[in-house]
């Protein structure tokens, strides 16, 4: 797990050494255990380093046949299995991310094929000459890039490009609305004009400055579903996740947790009690004095029955008013979505323990948990509805302009999900994993958690687990009326004191709670926000902040526009660093 960074300019001149500087000064919290650099005639790469395996020799970059050489940050979980079928191959290291070296002997272009696990990865060929970049195909880990005059330039993070000075920090206004009406935006394109996103599972071949072929490697299976009866599922299930859980604990330093309670992250926890001889280090949030339901007492219970060395953390109103400056600093890739909050909380706490945490994202979109597919696979009739097909912001008399065209990155892929032989819930399903999942989910454990140099791993995002749960049959997926319910009945046998059948009020964060006690100070600051005025009518938003207490609906906009106002602050307007909640949005 690291950042990596790099250029190649679109003639045979050096790259600018000035801007991989930058750019690997702006990434250094992703790895706080080295630096690495390599420079061949028109390519410039870079790699900061957190070490997780191979600590010895598993210093970046790595160099295979021919003089190719590569960069990664990530983890390739099955370098084991692959490596010992690498016959006659001669690895130089034990690390992981050797193996695509090996890979791109064999596939060239196609070298991410068989890769298991999550990356952005920069490999240069210098016989070609030509430089691949390449990501995960669910987009568990970043990967940005720019073409310019100077040809092409990419890092693991998108501010680390603008503070390079190779992008300006501009935003693009539709990118702004779709933001404020989805909480994060969708496809290649990203808010900034001219980054933009490797798309999940994408590889693309750059020569001379410029991209010239893409190969996508798809994250979910084609096809119809398998019918399996119950017994046979089940037993399927547990090999799966023992499986995947098993991959994703390799690793040469400690590793833990984030435990909520819920199934999909007792069913991880319930995997580890079974894998590991010591106790799991498990770790969990709550929200203490306020009106939103506390999962401490529950994620306690299952940590208690599985014999977890369990840590927990309070977030309360005097983190939120402390620390949402340095969150929103964090996700520069803006994903307005209040879990971050806990996340980096948690993230923060988790460092000084552990150098490595296992996650539950992917197990809602995989397994058919979210009450929205539910909706979306009714006929209207019977009170079916397409998924987002309200904005956050609509009818609220905020935005100065209303764009309906906001919706048309979440259209796209509906459409292309829309694959023959799927399901209803299958659409909605792959519709998640193509922008949901990536651009929300991922990108806020992948920014909270290398803001405090840990790793995040996510075993239900993985190949062996992902191909199983996908192409279960819906009726193992929503069972009256509830999702995940093989998952849920695998866990009642293995972990009962998780409850799994017990409807869950589902997680909340009481930003509202925390905005409604200053709303008459946040108002004016907020509406007269240069970013939030661009996009909203002042006198509106105030209006807004000032009922903030009277609907749940008018509390997730609050928060929407004050992330967005923060966010806006840090990443365009540049403000000071370091300043609490309130006097950064004062600050001239």
């Amino acid at each position: 797990m690291c950042g990596i960074a790099g250029l190649m300019s679109s003639d045979s001149s050096p790259p600018s050494q000035a801007a991989l500087d930058a750019m690997l000064r702006s990434i250094a919290h992703r790895g706080p255990d080295g630096e690495g650099r390599y420079a061949r005639g028109n390519v410039l790469l870079g790699q900061k380093r957190l070490a997780i395996i191979d600590l010895a020799t598993g210093n970046q970059p790595l160099f295979g046949p021919g003089g190719t050489a590569i960069v990664v940050n990530g983890e390739i979980y099955n370098y084991i299995e692959l490596k010992q079928d690498g016959q006659g191959y001669d690895f130089r290291t034990y690390s992981d991310c050797e193996l695509p070296l090996y890979t791109y002997a064999h596939e060239h272009g196609n070298f991410a094929k068989h890769l298991r696990g999550m990356y952005g990865i920069a490999l240069d060929d210098p016989c070609v000459p030509e430089l691949y970049l390449s990501r995960d195909p669910f987009g568990i880990k970043p990967l940005y890039y720019t073409e310019g005059t100077f040809g092409l330039a990419f890092a693991s993070e998108a501010q680390a490009l603008i503070r390079a000075g190779l992008v300006a920090p501009k935003i693009l206004r539709e990118k702004a609305n779709e933001l404020l009406q989805l909480q994060f935006t969708t496809g290649a394109q990203t808010i900034f004009n001219g980054i933009k996103r490797v798309l999940p599972g994408e590889t693309l071949g750059v020569r001379n400055g410029r991209v010239h072929t893409r190969i996508r490697k798809a994250a979910l299976p084609t096809g119809p579903s398998i019918e399996r009866d119950d017994a046979h599922a089940l037993r399927a299930l547990e090999a799966v996740l023992l499986d995947s859980v098993m991959v994703h604990q390799r690793s040469d330093v400690p590793y833990g947790m984030f435990l909520s309670g819920g199934v999909d992250s007792s069913a991880l926890l319930a995997c580890m009690m079974r894998l590991n001889e010591r106790p799991v280090r498990t770790f969990t949030a709550g929200f203490p004095e306020t009106g939103v339901h506390d999962e401490r007492a529950q994620a306690r219970a299952v940590a208690k029955a599985a014999g977890a060395e369990h840590i927990e953390i309070e977030v309360t109103a005097e983190d939120f008013w402390r620390e949402l400056p340095a969150i929103a600093t964090a996700i520069d890739d803006p994903a307005a979505d209040y879990a971050i909050i806990p996340t980096y909380m948690l993230a923060k706490t988790a460092r000084r323990a552990v150098k490595v945490v296992l996650s539950g994202e992917g197990g809602d979109e995989l397994f058919g948990g979210y009450g929205r597919y539910r909706s979306a696979t009714r006929t209207w009739f019977m009170g079916g509805r397409r998924m987002r097909r309200k904005g956050i912001l609509d009818g609220l008399g905020v935005l100065r302009d209303p764009d309906f065209r906001w919706r048309d990155g979440i259209a796209i892929a509906e459409a292309e999900a829309a694959e023959p032989g799927r399901t209803k819930l299958q659409v909605a399903q792959a519709t998640d994993c193509a922008d949901w999942l990536p651009h929300d989910l991922l990108l806020k454990l992948d920014r909270c958690l290398m803001a405090h140099g840990l790793e995040g791993r996510t075993p239900f995002l993985d190949p062996v687990v992902g191909n199983f749960a996908f192409c279960l049959p819906d009726r193992l997926k929503v069972h009256r009326g509830l999702g995940k319910y093989l998952l849920r009945k695998w866990l009642a046998g293995i972990l009962p004191e998780a409850m799994p059948f017990e409807r869950k009020r589902g997680f909340t964060v009481p930003v509202a709670e925390w905005i409604a006690a200053r709303a008459g100070q946040l108002a004016p600051l907020v509406a007269r926000s240069p970013g939030v005025a661009q996009l909203c009518y002042p006198d509106a938003v105030e209006r807004l902040f000032k009922s903030v207490g009277q609907s749940q609906r008018g509390g997730i906009a609050c928060w929407q526009l004050l992330f967005y106002a923060l966010w806006h602050r840090m990443h365009i307007e540049g403000a000071r660093r370091g300043l609490p909640l309130i006097e950064t949005l004062e600050a001239a």
